[in-house]
Formats: C-alpha cells, sequence, structure tokens
C-alpha cells in the first residue's frame, strides 16, 4: 500500500502519521504541490496536510487541487485532510470556508457530537478531549457529510464523508519539532492571539502522546475500514 501525501509548505508534513503508516508496511510519497504539482493518482490513502494560506486564495494550484481532491472524494477513496486539508475537502464538497471569529491556536477541548461519539475512530475518546490548533478560518459542513466534533471558535472541528474520508480542522499528527516550525515561521499569528511560543509548547508537549494514539487509531481505519 502507499499513501500520498500533498505538503503546502515544507514545515507542515504527516508528522507522527509517518510513524503510523511505517508500522503498517505503508510507504508514503510527499509531494510539495505548490512548488512540483500534483502527483498522478492519490494511492491508497490520500492525506492533504495544513498551510498557512487559504483555500480562497487565487493561485492556480489551489484550484488543481481542489478538483483533484475533489474527485478523489467522489471515487470514495481513502481520505485524510488536516487543517488546510480540511477545508481543502470542504470546499470541494461545496461547502463554505471562511475566516473564523479569532485564531485558533494551540491546545483547544473540542466537544464530539452525537455522531462523534458513534464514530469508529472518536467514539473511543472522552467526550470533551483537547487537540493542537493553528488556524483562522472555519467551514460549514459539506453535504452527505457526519459532523463529528465541535470547538467554541469553530462549530465544526471535524467530518466524515462516508466511511474512508475525514476532515479534521486540528492536530493529530503534530510532533514537538512541528510545534517549534509553526511557532518559528507563523510567529505573527503568535502575536495576533497574544500567546508565547514558550505557552503553546510547554501547554502541548504532555498531550503529544495521547494525540499520536489517536492518529494511530485514525490510520489503523482507514486502512481497514
Amino acid at each position: 500500500m502507499r499513501a500520498v501525501c500533498l505538503q503546502h509548505v515544507p514545515f507542515e508534513g504527516p508528522g507522527a502519521l509517518t510513524t503510523a503508516l511505517a508500522k503498517r508496511g505503508v510507504s508514503i510519497e510527499q509531494y510539495l504541490v505548490p512548488a512540483v504539482g500534483l502527483p498522478q493518482d492519490a494511492g491508497d490513502l490520500l492525506i492533504v496536510m495544513g498551510g498557512p494560506m487559504s483555500v480562497n486564495d487565487p493561485d492556480p494550484w489551489i484550484a488543481e487541487e481542489t478538483s483533484f481532491i475533489r474527485s478523489a472524494l467522489l471515487a470514495g477513496q481513502t481520505v485524510l485532510g488536516i487543517c488546510l486539508g480540511s477545508q481543502f475537502m470542504a470546499k470541494a464538497l461545496g461547502a463554505t470556508v471562511r475566516p473564523g471569529k479569532k485564531l485558533e491556536i494551540g491546545m483547544t477541548p473540542i466537544h464530539l457530537t452525537e455522531e462523534g461519539q458513534q464514530d469508529p475512530v472518536f467514539g473511543s475518546c472522552p467526550e470533551t478531549f483537547p487537540v493542537f490548533e493553528w488556524h483562522g478560518e472555519i467551514f460549514d459542513l459539506p453535504q452527505n457529510s457526519i459532523p463529528l466534533a465541535g470547538s467554541d471558535v469553530a462549530p465544526l472541528q471535524a467530518f466524515r464523508y462516508g466511511s474512508r474520508a475525514y476532515g479534521l480542522l486540528f492536530h493529530l499528527e503534530v510532533e514537538e519539532r512541528g510545534i517549534e516550525s509553526l511557532c518559528r515561521e507563523c510567529a505573527p499569528d503568535l502575536t495576533k492571539a497574544r500567546v508565547t511560543a514558550q505557552e503553546i509548547t510547554a501547554t502541548a508537549l504532555p498531550h503529544l502522546p495521547a494525540l499520536h494514539k489517536a492518529a494511530d487509531r485514525l490510520i489503523s481505519h482507514l486502512l481497514t475500514s
């Protein structure tokens, strides 16, 4: 099996997902889409990562990637979108992506919906649990999708399309190095949110093992469903 990972900036890669895939013998191909374009196909698992841009930006590659993701979703392929990746999925399925009322950065509590509590991946999580966030835009629920979780800032934090496509506005995959990179590369966001890199990192590190466990469970489900 092979996973295809669409990246948008070098510093937002698959993180702990790489470990979850490797231990199941799945290879991963990474494409920095703005620089090298799209792959020929979506592989057995298409992973769409984050980035500081907006899916509403006018760059031609954004429209091309949205179309690529739409084709994968409508074909019933296995897709995981994270942060910007979930916004790509929402837009590809016809939902509106728009600015939220404020930035969500760092550890944030999210609340499972009734459907989320029955979900094969998130149903084993507590009804409310903290996740790592770094986004300014939110989205509406795409048609024919199941709402899984929300927060005070983003009423929709996660959704499922069919049984094998998940869009997560938050990061289960992020590792300590990834947090340091985000704090460095997106420093203006910290100023805007009135938090420091030290606060973000110190708060997040104790939660990473639980996030990575959930990421592993998600990959297991996507590869076997």
